[in-house]
């Protein structure tokens, strides 16, 4: 048995809470749907979850204990990471606002709007699936949340990790999705928003600078 059926509920409420929990994460998915509706943020989340499936599997493998073992790998990878969210947070801060003049109905479709359609949400996701992969608290997160649900009589417990971190990644879809859905709500319906879009940028811009600079000062478990 891999986990006890007592602690199965235990697991999924934790899950649910820790990610109904304002981050870099929910930030991505709520700004992209805000912007360019529920797919994006759909889009979003999927990139997000592949980024957890690979720090279940980092975790899974060793590589979680070798960041919270070594200082000088958590730095290089937080760096990194660190830089990545600042620039976002930057890209975001100079985006050009629309035009006043455009027109708020759809464009027809191209074979070229369809092509740059699939761009956006191929960029999408892979801003989420980075934005998740190169926060190195992620691993060091399932590290030290997922074996306390294993059952103490679990004779492989790597293939438990994996099978637990891919259940908690699995039961973070239904919370961002929420998010997601409810995002493109208010994207649609409050037309200040509508009007200040080119706003919410900036906000998310700052946002992820802050979110940045917090990991950038993020001290080394091994520390």
């Amino acid at each position: 048995m891999i986990i006890e059926p007592q602690q199965l509920l235990v697991f999924i409420a934790a899950g649910w809470l820790l990610n109904l929990t304002p981050g870099p994460d929910v930030l991505y998915i709520v700004s992209n749907a805000l912007k360019s509706g529920v797919r994006a943020g759909m889009v979003a989340s999927c990139g997000i979850a592949l980024g957890c499936c690979v720090h279940v599997l980092a975790a899974a493998l060793g590589v979680g204990a070798l960041l919270a073992a070594s200082a000088t790998a958590f730095t290089v990878i937080k760096w990194v990471g660190a830089g990545y969210l600042l620039w976002m947070g930057v890209r975001l801060l100079l985006a050009r606002a629309p035009d006043a003049g455009g027109s708020p109905s759809m464009p027809p479709v191209t074979e070229q709007g369809a092509a740059e359609h699939r761009t956006s949400l191929r960029a999408v996701f892979l801003g989420g699936f980075w934005t998740n992969v190169l926060n190195p608290k992620v691993v060091i997160f399932f590290l030290a949340f997922v074996p306390q649900f294993i059952a103490p009589g679990t004779e492989n417990k790597t293939l438990a990790f994996l099978l637990l971190g891919l259940l908690f990644t699995l039961n973070a879809l239904p919370v961002c999705a929420g998010w997601a859905i409810a995002a493109a709500w208010m994207g649609r319906r409050v037309d200040a928003l509508q009007r200040g879009m080119h706003w919410l940028d900036r906000i998310a811009g700052l946002m992820f600078i802050g979110f940045g600079l917090k990991l950038a000062v993020t001290d080394s478990p091994a520390a």
